[in-house]
């Protein structure tokens, strides 16, 4: 569980009323950067963080797409995990009142209200993984299965390539 008081989002009290085991990396960020450069600056490796995309349906649905930093979310592919004919992703002006997090600290958990989620199949591979925690600077470190638990998602084909 945390040990940082200091640090508590929507995102880590949902894994802890789940009792979901977590660690919390944090970093001083003050503003959005990319994945990359914040896995370079809380010292994280690549490939397995993991940033969260928000895209909305063509049917007006909204989804949750969790994907490695360094890969591009496939749009078709995206549809088609989410059951849509397509998909496009939510503009940035609009995630904070949708989600309730800013750009650069969106988390697929604890957001305003829960959406289908859906987990790159790369995870897969990874014992541990990371997500944001739900603000600029701040990773959870958590099993890929807990993840798609506490988000209620499914592993999907997701990425380009």
């Amino acid at each position: 569980m945390a040990k940082e008081k200091d640090i508590k989002t929507n995102a880590m009290r949902l894994l802890e009323r789940m009792k979901i085991s977590y660690t919390v990396v944090s970093a001083d960020i003050p503003e959005f950067t990319s994945g990359s450069d914040a896995c370079d600056i809380e010292g994280i490796p690549h490939e397995c963080c993991f940033k969260t995309l928000v895209a909305e349906g063509k049917s007006g649905q909204h989804h949750v797409f969790m994907l490695p930093v360094d890969k591009e979310l496939d749009m078709k592919k995206a549809a088609r995990a989410a059951g849509e004919k397509s998909v496009t992703l939510v503009p940035v002006r609009n995630i904070t009142a949708l989600t309730g997090y800013v750009r650069g600290g969106v988390s697929p958990l604890g957001m305003k209200k829960a959406f289908p989620a859906y987990l790159a199949r790369e995870a897969e591979q990874f014992d541990t993984m990371y997500i944001s925690g739900g603000r600029i600077g701040v990773s959870v470190a958590l099993r890929p299965e807990d993840l798609l638990k506490a988000s209620g998602g499914t592993l999907s084909d997701l990425t380009t390539g």
